[in-house]
Formats: C-alpha cells, structure tokens, sequence
C-alpha cells in the first residue's frame, strides 16, 4: 500500500490533533514554568546588581575617605601686585598654614656671548679652513663638544650647534646687521641660570678663536659677554632669599614658590608684593563629605526600592542585615578624633528614614571643620575611622568574593542550568513526538486496511446473485 506520510492520512482520522494535543499537555505547562523561572532569576539578578551598584560607588567614595592624604591637602591663596602675577606656589601637605608677603627683585637668567665685530661678513663667511673642535660649558655641570668640519660655514655651525645631541641648553643665532663694518654676528645664549654659571667656548686650535670665549694659546677671543648668568632674587616677609633658577624649594619650608615676573618698584621705593595666604584644602573635604552623603542616601534608596513588596527582595535577609550594618557602623564610637565622639559630631546626620544630611544640630561641617581640621581627617580615616570600616564592610558585600557577588554568580548559574534543563526537555518532547507518530502510524494503517477491506467485501456482496442494497 501507498507510503502515509501524514497521521490521519490513511485511516482519515485526525491524528495531528490528537498528537499535538497529547504533547501540549506535557509542554505547554512545563515551558511556562520554565518561563517564569527564566523571568524570576532575571529580574532578581537585576535588583542584585543594582544594589551591587550603588554598593560600589559608595565604596569607592569611601576609600578616598579612608585616605589620610585627602585630608591634608593644602591650598594656596594669592592677591598678586595691581601689575601682573608675580609668583605662583605648590605647598605640601606638611606646610604650617600662615600668611606672607612675597616680592621678586630679580629673575634667574642665563648668559648670552656675541660675536666680535666683522669677524664674519656674512652667513657664508668659513669659520675654519682646516677644522676643529669646539667646548660649550655652564657651570660645573653642564658641558658638551662639537666638531668643527673644514670649510664649515657661519650658518652651518649655527645649525650644528642647534641639532647636537648633547647640546645642554644652548641656542646659536646670526643677527645679520647690514653694515659692512660689523657682518653677521653670532649669538649664543645658555638657558644654564644662576651666578658663576657663564656660557665658555674653548676650542683646540687658534683658528677658531673668532667663536670662542677664551683664545687658544695665546691668542685673542672673538665672543664676548653680553649678559653674565644670574640667581633669582625673592623676599619673604622682607628676608631676602636666592636661588639659581626661577624655582624656590623650602624658601618658606614645605612650599615651592615660582618667580614668574620681576615686582615694580626697587630697594630705595620698596618692591609690590604678592600677598600669599595658606590654609587646609576646606573644599575638597567638603566635596568629598558631600558626595558621601549623595552615595550613601543613593545606596539606601536602591536597597528600599529593591525591597518593596512587588520586588524580588522583598524580605530579603541579606538586605535586612546591610541596612542594619551601615547605621552601626556609621554610628560607633570614634577614638583619637579631639572632640568628635561620633561622626555625627562633624555636621552630618541621620533622618528618620535612614537617609543622612547636613546637620548643625552639634555643629556644623564648616564649624567643624575651623575648631578642629585635622580630627576630620581622624574620624574618617584614622585607624578606626567610619571611612575604614564602612570600607571593609561594603567590601564583605560588593567585593569577588563578597555577598552579592556571590548572589549573582548563583543566579547566573540557576539561569545556565535553566538553559539546560529547556533543552533536556526539548529533546524529550521530540521524543515523545516520535514514539507518539510511531504508534499512530501503525493505527492508521490498520484502520485504512480495514476500510479497504470493508470496500473489497462490500463490493463482493453487492455482486452475489439475489443481493439487494437497501437504500
């Protein structure tokens, strides 16, 4: 008989419907738990992170709270002279605060040579006909050679000197006058500064004394001063204090102060002085107290929308004891932090919800932070300060091997393992599927043998002799 190739087909009853029907039943409900596992897990898990979130950032905030050096930054305020900035400071956490008065008399400079008069007519003038070597010095220091080609020109030298690898800090020039009586001119200036730090050029043959500043056996120098090197000259409070560049380590101890223009006046007049006032950085500790507060109030809004009752943490433990650990915590005993018994004593705290504020109830921030400074460093990061143990605490929760961490590595495991059991099932509904056509098609070829049975025997006896069909 002809090959069915569809349940139904033969016996004409129908099979599909009954196979499907017979497979929802099983399916139907297991994918819709599956389902709604799936969406359990995910929606937890996301609650999860975002928590872990707001966890993190407070954390983060809490380890510069934790750090010392935050608290004991220094910052420089400066009323420069009606003519211009004169100076400019980078003080050290270490500095006393305190008010000065400082003047530049003088600015570091290096030295500067010149060439003699018509010693070169032009940029093409030969400096040396046969060659040789040149010596560029500065101080005790600073020192560097260059070999002099024959035939070398005014313009080449300047070149070779600008382009030397070794060169310390000397720039070469040609001032081309136009009077025939003094040529071109070389220039050389050293950027070495401070007394005694003269720019010398010594060579090893006569022939190029005309580019040096001590002659060679005898001979005459053809460069001459035109500027000597010179130490910056400041006063602080009126003490005079030099240095040989335009930077002043310790001039006041723990401060660098930086000339950058000479003060109008002079000795006899008096010198306009930049008015210097150093005092603790009060702003970044505010902007730090600030953004506690802002991390913290957010940490705990997350954890009270996550913990709602059409939430997936809602009466969750792990939420419960989070809560619980940040306001002890946030409330133990200080030690070593002057007055402040608790962080509450430094202008911060604590509403009915939960959420922290700015408070003055004891005294406020700014209060606080004028009577005693460096216990507020103390309190957050001293080593049993808040800062500290929030830190550690927020750690056992946000950190690889912390509490929520570990919540989400075991989310995402169920949600892989759901994967697995999805496709297990899969696999045993196309299972059941074939077993379930492997039966139905051995009915629907017995009921289709039947009905052509019962054609074959209806045919035969409506052809026997006497037969009536009955209508």
């Amino acid at each position: 008989m002809p090959l069915i190739t569809s349940a139904g087909v033969g016996s004409g009853l129908n099979l599909e419907s009954i196979i499907k029907a017979s497979i929802d039943a099983e399916n139907v409900p297991k994918m819709q738990a599956f389902t709604k596992k799936k969406e359990s897990l995910t929606v937890e898990l996301s609650s999860i992170g975002e928590v872990k979130g707001a966890v993190s950032k407070l954390q983060d905030t809490m380890e510069k709270l934790a750090d010392s050096k935050n608290f004991g930054k220094r910052v420089a305020n400066i009323r420069q002279p009606t003519a211009g900035d004169i100076i400019s400071v980078t003080p050290t956490s270490d500095i006393s605060t305190g008010n000065f008065k400082v003047a530049v008399k003088q600015l570091a400079e290096g030295s500067r040579v010149v060439s003699a008069d018509a010693s070169f007519d032009s940029t093409d003038s030969v400096v040396s006909a046969s060659g040789g070597t040149l010596t560029f010095g500065a101080g005790a220091d600073k020192a560097f050679t260059l070999d002099v080609a024959a035939g070398m020109t005014l313009a080449e030298l300047r070149d070779a000197i600008n382009s030397s690898d070794s060169n310390f800090g000397v720039t070469a020039n040609i001032v081309n006058t136009g009077n025939t009586s003094v040529g071109s001119k070389l220039v050389l200036t050293s950027n070495v500064t401070g007394d005694g730090n003269n720019l010398t050029i010594t060579s090893d043959t006569a022939e190029l004394d005309a580019v040096s500043t001590s002659p060679f056996a005898g001979g005459t120098a053809g460069m001459t001063s035109v500027q000597d090197a010179q130490n910056a000259v400041i006063t602080v409070d009126g003490l005079e204090v030099t240095s040989s560049t335009n930077t002043f380590k310790n001039a006041v101890q723990d401060m660098t102060i930086k000339a950058l223009e000479v003060s109008e006046g002079n000795d006899i007049d008096g010198y306009e002085t930049a008015k210097l006032n150093i005092d603790y950085d009060r702003e970044s500790v505010t902007k730090l107290v600030d953004e506690f507060i802002a991390n913290y109030n957010n940490l705990i809004g997350m954890i009270g929308l996550q913990t709602r009752a059409s939430k997936p943490l809602n009466g969750d433990s792990s939420m419960r004891s989070l809560s619980d650990q940040l306001i002890t915590t946030l409330s133990s005993e200080l030690v070593d932090a002057g007055p402040f018994e608790s962080i509450f004593d430094i202008g911060i705290g604590v509403k009915d919800d939960g959420y922290l504020e700015k408070s003055s109830l004891v005294r406020s921030l700014n209060e606080a932070m004028d009577e005693n400074f460096d216990d507020i460093g103390t309190a957050f990061a001293g080593e049993n300060g808040v800062a500290k143990k929030l830190e550690e605490l927020l750690g056992n929760y946000a950190d690889s091997s912390g509490i929520l961490k570990q919540r989400q590595n075991s989310l995402n495991s169920q949600l892989e393992d759901l994967k697995d059991d999805v496709s297990n099932h899969e696999y045993r509904m196309e299972s059941l599927e074939e077993s379930l056509r492997k039966k139905y098609a051995g009915l629907d070829v017995l009921i289709a043998q039947m009905q052509q049975t019962q054609s074959y025997l209806g045919a035969q006896l409506a052809n026997l002799p006497g037969f009536t069909k009955s209508n």
